[in-house]
């Protein structure tokens, strides 16, 4: 496992990173800018059979509890490996594009009987918008679930998918999501998290042979 020391020895390791971060800003930059554009575009309502079955619960407290302890953790950990550190700043720069196109593509409406999931932290300091289109796909499933599939360690495998259930149940219990958000985000995820590494074997393999 590389270590900070010897990876801050790598000149392209140091080049990479900081393209990196410098596209992790980048995008989450242009996320929020989506995410207010997306709340001004009329959707469509989906007819979600599953939602139809149950009245909605706040669990707004539950669902970024475990969202704020999953990243704090995964946080503490991958600082120990660079690679891991990377690689999951890489995925989740892939996945949140992939993201901004869904939702571009597919513009939604909330289901109708939705308790906006407000974000705790945002709301005690007084910033941010409350929002209600931010569906197509889950963005909170999918990055636990991501979590999950970066962990190399037994029981932090089995904690993100843990999270990853409760939380997917949590949205759904809520109608924060429709239930074809919630299912297809593993999918991105895995999808994002893929092409980083196939990515990133090619760039290894080209800058052995050069």
């Amino acid at each position: 496992m590389m270590n900070w020391k010897v990876a801050l020895r790598s000149r392209k390791f140091k080049i990479e990173f900081t393209v990196t971060l410098i596209l992790l800003v980048l995008i989450l930059t242009a996320l929020a800018n989506f995410l207010n554009f997306a709340e001004t575009r009329d959707g469509v309502v989906v007819n979600d059979p599953l939602l139809n079955l149950f009245e909605p619960v706040d669990l707004t407290w539950l669902t970024f509890g475990l969202i704020y302890i999953s990243l704090i953790t995964a946080i503490i950990v991958f600082l120990k490996n660079p690679e891991s550190l990377i690689t999951a700043f890489q995925s989740y720069i892939v996945m949140t594009v992939f993201r901004i196109i869904a939702m571009y593509l597919l513009p939604l409406n909330p289901p109708a009987k939705m308790i906006p999931l407000g974000d705790p932290f945002v709301e005690y300091f007084g910033t941010g918008q409350l929002l209600t289109k931010d569906l197509f796909f889950s963005g909170h499933t999918a990055t636990l679930f991501l979590l999950f599939l970066l962990a190399d360690i037994r029981s932090l495998k089995i904690f993100f998918l843990f999270s990853t259930i409760i939380v997917a149940v949590a949205v759904l219990l809520q109608h924060v999501h429709y239930s074809i958000d919630v299912f297809t985000a593993p999918f991105f995820a895995y999808c994002s998290l893929i092409l980083i590494k196939k990515l990133r074997e090619e760039y290894r393999d080209e800058t052995r042979t050069s």
